[in-house]
């Protein structure tokens, strides 16, 4: 626990702004009367968000989420944002079907290394309460877990969704997961939360953080949850799936993934990603039903909206030239990574050390799925395959790299 200091500043009740800030992108509020009152009070409200750095890269669809941060500290509202190192190490069994596994600190020290950096993309830090919630969590003896465990019943988190689901299986719960709601319920408890905002699929532990506050005495925190955004493959987008389109992609990759989504989620993507107005979204919606817009024009202006977004539009309108240029064209980007060899060298090994795939696991899967290519020359099939000439390789739809001889 630590000492929380409310600095006196402007705070904004104008209307619309509320209003903006409570609707757009906003799946459900949680209490809606509450929440409207306080804003329009003037006081400073404590914002918290949390992620989980069950990644290293935070995705488009967390960006909803800190974005609408943004919005209340635009208001002049104090965003307290948390990092979830500890705990990252139970595990959120938010939305999943199966248990999630144990992080190492290892794996969580290394997600952390550009954390705070691609936050910074997006929230205020220099007004904004940035912590580790392992500062209070680790610190918690037996004494105080078992006070709070008092706060829920065991009935009452198996009847959680997905617990139930598992449990009507014959599938394992383990006792951490019941802890993961009671440790974020704290954090609310730690930083003295107003207000707890995040995706929709945390209404359970963001309702969690309410009880907690209360079996401690303190006024129950509001919720607000925003809407989910759906990933490259369908479902949700997820750091867990890998069917992201990351805030530090860089400009041509995040222009060529937006540029692959589905023609029907052009709307939803402007609607939920860009800080494009709802009445032009809907007016440009109107025109893709009508034939008057073309979905491969309409998703472009939505792929350069978002990499301006994150990374400015010189970049952006670069990011675009080279998508046409190497989609439509069957050219090579002017940025792609240049080798020079003099031996001949296993393409696993050259792609591995040159940071354009993980491991070589990864190697022979794309290998294996068709996604690595010569350019000119067909799809590698031969997980052995050696490289002695000069060349250019595409891996999967916006890694390339060109190979030239010594």
């Amino acid at each position: 626990m630590f000492e929380i200091f409310r600095k006196t500043a402007p705070i904004s009740t104008d209307e619309g702004k509320i209003q903006s800030t409570i609707s757009r992108n906003v799946e459900e509020i949680f209490v809606k009367d509450s929440l409207i009152k306080k804003l329009r009070s003037g006081a400073k409200l404590r914002v918290k968000l949390g992620f989980d750095p069950t990644g290293s890269k935070i995705h488009i669809g967390r960006a909803i989420i800190l974005r609408k941060l943004r919005e209340f500290q635009d208001l002049g509202h104090q965003a307290v944002f948390i990092v979830g190192d500890f705990t990252a190490r139970i595990g959120d069994p938010s939305d999943k079907l199966e248990k999630r596994p144990l992080l190492s600190g290892e794996q969580i020290t290394e997600n952390l290394k550009n954390y705070k950096e691609q936050v910074g993309k997006i929230i205020n830090l220099a007004k904004a309460e940035f912590h580790y919630n392992s500062r209070w969590l680790s610190k918690l003896n037996l004494a105080e877990i078992t006070d709070l465990a008092e706060s829920f019943s065991v009935r009452q988190m198996a009847e959680r969704r997905n617990f139930r689901e598992r449990l009507e299986k014959g599938e394992e719960v383990s006792l951490r997961e019941f802890l993961y709601p009671l440790m974020q319920g704290y954090d609310s408890v730690a930083v003295k939360a107003d207000i707890e905002i995040g995706g929709f699929d945390q209404l359970f532990n963001l309702k969690a953080g309410r009880v907690v506050e209360r079996h401690f005495g303190l006024s129950e925190q509001d919720i607000l949850t925003t809407k989910m955004l759906v990933g490259t493959d369908g479902r949700k987008m997820s750091t867990s799936w890998g069917n992201v389109i990351n805030i530090s992609d860089s400009p041509s990759e995040m222009f060529g993934k937006v540029m692959s989504i589905k023609d029907e989620l052009i709307t939803e993507y402007l609607l939920l990603c860009t800080e494009m107005p709802a009445d032009k979204i809907k007016t440009l919606e109107e025109d893709l039903k009508s034939n008057k817009l073309n979905p491969k024009d309409a998703k472009a202006m939505l792929a350069q909206n978002l990499t301006a977004m994150y990374h400015g539009p010189s970049a952006a309108v670069s990011a675009k030239d080279t998508f046409f240029k190497v989609f439509t064209k069957g050219g090579v980007p002017d940025d792609a990574l240049r080798i020079f060899i003099k031996n001949k060298e296993f393409l696993s090994d050259l792609l591995v050390k040159n940071n354009l795939v993980g491991s070589k696991t990864e190697f022979r899967r794309l290998v294996s799925n068709g996604a690595i290519e010569e350019i000119g020359k067909g799809k590698i099939l031969d997980p052995e395959c050696e490289v002695s000439e000069s060349g250019r390789f595409r891996i999967g739809k916006h890694r390339f790299l060109i190979v030239e001889k010594n």
